[in-house]
């Protein structure tokens, strides 16, 4: 089983990212599990058709401990298995905790074992790295670590915290930085200054996303890109990047 975590600043096109790779690979024959580590809970809309699915936080906040993999796993797109941490009610308790307790109930739960996947991907907010946030690189959770950024100076700037973070456990044998995902917002310069970056950060851009607005129209009928327009370069450019990924020992 493959265990990747991306992280990204918000808003960068992180989880439309994520959730296109999953699309991409579960095309590709992959069987794959997507785990959305932001309290907004909407890293698996897309996969969804437009919907939210319960999160683990509500479920238990509902139902108590006694729950089962059913009411927090579901089936999307093409069979992809899709979770979500969820958050606390705002301005009251912590998110990066709220990311701990759900992954420590599918770890109670077996659920890795239950649905043995091919690649599990944890989508995560990058803003913060707290103890919570920075959980999937933490305990075998995941084995490598994507940062999507584009050449906005708040997205380089998580992007070099995010790398950061890595680094501190990597020392530990936990989670490696395999790479930068530029998902192109067509600043001036763009490319120069994430290879900047890449550099800065002992990296490399593993993977160019140009932007191109047939993303938005996928999201606006809640699907990827893959669903929506299958024979378009766009969805070549994300079975590429599913491609590369797997190929990553």
């Amino acid at each position: 089983m493959k265990k990747i975590a991306i992280y990204g600043k918000g808003g960068i096109g992180k989880s439309t990212t994520v959730s296109n790779l999953s699309a991409a690979l579960s095309n590709l024959g992959y069987k794959v599990m997507q785990v959305g580590c932001d309290p907004k809970a909407d890293s698996t809309k897309t996969l969804m058709g437009g919907n939210f699915i319960p999160t683990v936080l509500n479920v238990l906040r509902d139902k108590g401990d006694d729950i089962d993999l059913e009411d927090i796993v579901f089936e999307g797109y093409n069979r992809v298995l899709c979770v979500e941490a969820g958050g606390p009610t705002p301005g009251i308790g912590c998110a990066g905790r709220g990311i701990i307790t759900a992954f420590e109930k599918l770890e109670e739960l077996e659920a890795f074992e239950t649905y043995r996947p091919d690649i599990v991907i944890y989508d995560v907010l990058g803003d913060v790295v707290c103890g919570g946030f920075a959980m999937p690189i933490r305990n075998q959770y995941a084995k490598e670590v994507y940062i999507v950024t584009s050449g906005e100076m708040m997205s380089m700037y998580a992007a070099s915290n995010i790398s950061r973070a890595v680094m501190q456990f990597k020392s530990r044998g936990y989670a490696e930085l395999r790479g930068l995902i530029l998902n192109a917002k067509n600043v001036e310069n763009e490319i120069e200054l994430v290879n900047k970056l890449s550099e800065e950060i002992e990296t490399n851009v593993f993977h160019y996303i140009p932007r191109d607005p047939i993303v938005q129209e996928a999201e606006n009928i809640g699907q990827t890109v893959i669903e929506s327009f299958i024979d378009s370069d766009m969805s070549t450019i994300y079975i590429d990047l599913a491609k590369k990924i797997m190929e990553v020992e």
